[in-house]
């Protein structure tokens, strides 16, 4: 890794607080990895390069690329119903479980309302029983867990093998990813970093009180744990080393859904397509308690990116190198436009969560309430998040049709997923690709 990018992690980790850092490159056969800080405030343990850490969600690509080698031995279609794999997936929502396709699940799309569903055991028993749909499938794109979890569940169903085993023999050993696992009882045995939270007084980070989420949660990113030479080993693949053929790679790449906002990025299948100066970087953010990875590949430019940072506030520092090594050295900028924010406020739900939407001085003021189903979900959320899931109203200045960003914040720079969207005339609010529905209350 160039030097600058070197000092530019020391400079970054010093000045925002977070503890450990490691990141690599793949580039045209040349590889680096470089580590800096602590794995582990509790006990001093160093951040090194073959520390391990949690995927999170980077594995929901591996879970497609396991559906996609289904698909190349015959097994699933992309177009097969669900249902008619899996009988026992249902959904609260008449119909809805029936509407969706193999690639829903792949793509966003499904419309599975489960994004903080959380429970420990018979995830598609609980699924049937509790949750609904956002949206007919294949009518909106909105980052899903649940639907990778139910595409979890379908490999397991059509090929009569555990969702880990599948991951171990199909992905970890002929991708090369030598140090992977799938559980805390491995990586015990090696260096192994934790997640940190800031203090939100104080900033100053502290060690988080939950390692991973519930095993139920594998196949969307709850258990994998690795390096990051064994996600730039993945990432290689996916630039045509084995995994898959030529055309299966391909169709991962091409753009299933586009959500219309620069808020929320297209999706391929498993991938989501984030558009970075003049091309196209395949990629995944994965949050584990108190951690963040990413992983993305840019096939123009023969390149795979790998980070992880043991604290939430790297990501600030995973798009600054990834803009970087992709020639962006350019930021968004909006404007502020007299909107009438008026159309947009009312209620709006989704799994677990109420975001009451006013309209203030031509503003918007948004303010999001958690409604746990259990107290058991809400201690996972509460481990995840680093503490309780509450958070004061936020404003909201209008910078497009139904294109809203945080007040306060200078718009020269601000980062596309800060911003917030409405669509189908404010039937859905969009943050972070994630919808939730209007509702008359």
């Amino acid at each position: 890794m160039a030097d600058f990018r070197r000092d530019s992690i020391v400079d970054f980790c010093r000045d925002s607080g977070v503890p450990g850092y490691v990141a690599g490159i793949s580039r045209a056969g040349e590889q680096t990895v470089f580590a800096h800080g602590t794995a582990n405030l509790t006990t001093g343990a160093p951040m090194r390069d073959d520390t391990g850490f949690l995927f999170g969600s980077i594995t929901k690509v591996m879970t497609a690329t396991l559906v996609m080698r289904q698909a190349e031995l015959g097994r699933i279609s992309l177009d097969d119903r669900v249902t008619d794999l899996l009988p026992g997936f249902r959904l609260t929502t008449p119909g809805a479980a029936e509407r969706i396709r193999v690639r829903h699940l792949l793509n966003h799309t499904s419309g599975i309302d489960a994004e903080l569903f959380f429970p420990r055991t018979s995830y598609l028993e609980r699924l049937g029983r509790d949750c609904g749909s956002l949206f007919p499938a294949g009518e909106h794109l909105s980052y899903s867990n649940g639907g990778m979890i139910v595409a979890g569940h379908l490999l397991e169903a059509v090929t009569g093998r555990a969702y880990h085993e599948l991951l171990d023999t199909e992905i970890f050993q002929p991708a090369g990813m030598t140090a992977a696992g799938t559980g805390a009882e491995q990586a015990i045995l090696r260096s192994t970093a934790i997640g940190h939270f800031p203090d939100p007084d104080t900033g100053q980070a502290r060690p988080t009180r939950m390692f991973m989420l519930p095993p139920t949660w594998a196949a969307a990113g709850g258990t994998p744990i690795g390096t990051v030479e064994d996600l730039l080993a993945f990432g290689r693949a996916h630039l045509g080393a084995g995994l898959l053929s030529g055309e299966s790679l391909a169709a991962m790449r091409e753009i299933n859904a586009d959500p219309g906002t620069p808020g929320a990025s297209p999706t391929g299948l498993g991938w989501l397509l984030r558009p970075i100066g003049d091309t196209i970087a395949l990629t995944m953010t994965g949050a584990s308690p108190g951690g963040v990875a990413v992983l993305a590949v840019l096939p123009e430019h023969d390149l795979v990116f790998a980070a992880y940072g043991n604290d939430p506030r790297a990501l600030e520092l995973h798009d600054d190198l990834l803009g970087r090594l992709a020639g962006d050295t350019g930021r968004p900028v909006w404007a502020r436009q007299e909107t009438d924010p008026a159309p947009y406020a009312g209620t709006y739900r989704s799994d677990q969560l109420r975001i009451d939407v006013r309209a203030v001085g031509g503003e918007l003021e948004e303010q999001i309430t958690y409604e746990p189903a259990d107290p058991d979900q809400e201690r996972i959320l509460t481990g995840l998040a680093g503490g309780p899931f509450t958070a004061p109203p936020t404003r909201y200045v209008p910078v497009g049709a139904g294109l809203f960003a945080p007040a306060g914040l200078p718009l020269d720079g601000l980062p596309a997923h800060y911003l917030v969207s409405y669509h189908d005339g404010a039937a859905y609010r969009c943050a972070g690709g994630r919808m939730a529905r209007r509702v008359l209350e």
